[in-house]
């Protein structure tokens, strides 16, 4: 699930159960022609080529116990492309803010490279490589793209429409809390999710809630999301810094 991904735990269970798969590209008309119903996931991917946003995340356990906080920013490049990059909060704090956006409501593009003793987790997608970084452990994990993305949630906004509904049983589940409702469980039972939900505002995507098989539930709510941005082929890139362990090998 999403939090579990960007947490050294987690990635650690990814690393020794996950097949792999991520998502964005095809679009709605793609997903028409494989027989797929059109959501409002559908809509929201047709003519998507990139996604510039914030996001404050916040983690609940299966007694609804709220366990960690943070924000971040996504960079997304269809097809298969991204920047993922987690901060928790000092102390854990409920509710959405609008950390990552300036004044102007948009979001500031990330550093190409990560200086050393920050804090967070750091997902970046290249062409050819999923790259993890850990900043305070001080450890980088990578692995071929094609071996690493493909029953995440990640997937369900950097993936090809017709990834999606490979992957996915996608369906619309009705509108509630002011938003349009589209409900995502995978198919593959290596998944590390057991089903998300993501919410939509006409065309905008607000929020996503992902439980994972362990009862924990992650909250994502998005703000200052620039649709179609301009991405710099630097921000979708990864060097490991200096000192710090890499597992696995990247291909070239």
């Amino acid at each position: 699930m999403l939090q579990q991904m960007f947490t050294p735990g987690a990635w650690r269970a990814w690393r020794g159960a996950w097949a792999a798969v991520f998502l964005l590209a095809g679009g709605a008309a793609l997903a028409a022609q494989s027989g797929a119903s059109n959501t409002a996931l559908d809509r929201y991917l047709d003519g998507l080529k990139s996604l510039r946003t914030a996001f404050s995340q916040t983690v609940t356990d299966a007694r609804g116990t709220q366990t960690d906080a943070g924000s971040g920013t996504l960079v997304v490049l269809r097809p298969g492309k991204f920047r993922w990059d987690y901060q928790p909060s000092a102390q854990p704090a409920a509710g959405a803010g609008t950390a990552g956006a300036n004044a102007a409501g948009t979001v500031p593009a990330p550093p190409a490279t990560d200086a050393g003793g920050e804090r967070g987790q750091l997902l970046v997608a290249d062409d050819k490589n999923l790259w993890f970084y850990d900043r305070e452990l001080a450890q980088v994990s990578v692995k071929p793209v094609a071996a690493a993305l493909s029953a995440t949630p990640v997937m369900l906004l950097s993936g090809t429409a017709a990834q999606l509904h490979d992957s996915f049983d996608i369906n619309p589940a009705g509108a509630h809390d002011g938003l349009d409702w589209v409900s995502v469980k995978p198919r593959s039972a290596e998944a590390d999710f057991s089903h998300a939900e993501l919410g939509f505002a006409g065309d905008r995507l607000l929020r996503m809630v992902v439980k994972d098989r362990l009862g924990q539930t992650v909250q994502l709510d998005f703000q200052g999301s620039e649709r179609n941005a301009r991405v710099d082929p630097s921000e979708l890139q990864f060097k490991p810094p200096a000192g710090v362990d890499v597992i696995g090998t990247p291909q070239s």
